[in-house]
């Protein structure tokens, strides 16, 4: 099929074309006595235009022809017959002829090259979000590795290390595992909303059990505070369990990465008319207003930012909340700080208390 033009197979194209041009030629045929022979040529240009927007040029070129048979053998005086009878309109044929071709074929051309600067100015964005990624990844997976294949041999080659030097080693390579594991989650995860295959599995779960699950992967490995604050009495809700887990570890995580040591990271949560509200903020310094709108976008970064992250998570964040029919929003606190807000709508049940009985 040509470059640009819509899903539909060749055959169908020539088919529709035909129709087209029958249709409103049986149309002008009724209003021909009314508007003269020779405004129905340029109701049948327009068709012919319209068609080379949309089809290939072999049909519209076919549509083309077939027109100026059609305007010439029911609408050019003699009619139903193919003989033109002065020669003022054999030229005005010849000019239909010459005029519907150019037109189908400048059509498709001009169609082609947008086509194609589409398709270049893809191939420039994919390119700088592969160098962007590739930047990142130079850091955030050799650091982590460097810091294991550092500590491991020191364990291995140094025979006079204390207690305490083997466990500054081990935690150490502890950390870096975890921050490589982050990014190769980050990496899979954005792999699947690339994919577009991301169907959440929903299931009654427990709002607290589950933010507990996914602060307790991150504070064995920060020195920031963090607190919950939910009541017992939440409700299940009705959700895909993994999509917002992950969802709370990447705001949670990402506080932790940008705002300073001994920080405050509260989580709260609620419930509205069936839709499950969970708030992460932090006392940090915030983000710039101008860039706010920005914070969900693949591969982005603050500027003026310390060196590291992949930029993924808070996209990520973005894409799971929309897959479980929800929305993620980003403000200021009032009082310094960011503020993170998500709402899922979800199916409740009060009877969570029998799950102990």
């Amino acid at each position: 099929m040509a470059t640009g033009s819509i899903h539909t197979p060749k055959l169908n194209q020539y088919l529709l074309s035909s129709l087209l041009i029958a249709g409103v030629s049986i149309g002008c045929y009724f209003i021909s006595d009314l508007v003269g022979y020779r405004v129905v040529a340029f109701i049948l240009l327009l068709c012919v235009s319209l068609l080379a927007i949309l089809f290939d040029i072999l049909p519209v070129l076919f549509a083309a022809a077939l027109s100026a048979l059609v305007w010439d053998f029911f609408f050019i005086p003699p009619h139903f017959t193919l003989q033109v009878s002065t020669t003022e309109d054999a030229i005005l044929l010849l000019m239909y002829f010459v005029i519907a071709f150019i037109n189908a074929v400048l059509t498709y051309k001009i169609r082609r090259a947008e086509k194609l600067a589409r398709d270049k100015e893809e191939r420039e964005h994919i390119v700088k979000l592969y160098n962007t990624l590739l930047n990142s990844l130079s850091h955030e997976l050799r650091t982590p590795i460097a810091a294991i294949i550092g500590a491991t041999d020191n364990l291995n080659s140094n025979n006079n290390l204390t207690p305490q030097n083997r466990f500054d080693l081990v935690a150490e390579i502890s950390k870096a595992g975890f921050r490589l594991n982050q990014q190769v989650d980050n990496l899979l995860n954005m792999s699947r909303l690339e994919s577009g295959f991301i169907q959440p599995k929903n299931d009654w779960c427990d709002i607290n059990e589950l933010v507990y699950e996914a602060v307790h992967r991150i504070e064995e490995n920060t020195s920031q505070r963090i607190s919950i604050n939910i009541n017992p009495d939440l409700p299940f809700f009705k959700l895909d369990k993994g999509l917002l887990e992950q969802v709370i570890y990447n705001l949670v995580n990402n506080a932790v990465q940008y705002t300073p040591a001994k920080s405050s990271i509260q989580i709260s949560a609620a419930c509205h008319a069936d839709v499950l509200s969970i708030n992460v903020e932090d006392n940090g310094p915030g983000f710039p207003d101008a860039e706010i709108g920005q914070v969900f976008d693949k591969f982005y970064r603050l500027k003026n930012t310390r060196t590291g992250g992949t930029g993924l998570g808070l996209s990520i964040v973005k894409g799971f909340t929309e897959a479980m029919k929800g929305n993620v929003s980003l403000e200021n606190g009032t009082n310094g700080g960011a503020r993170f807000t998500i709402g899922i709508p979800a199916e409740t049940n009060y009877l969570k208390n029998l799950k102990n009985e």
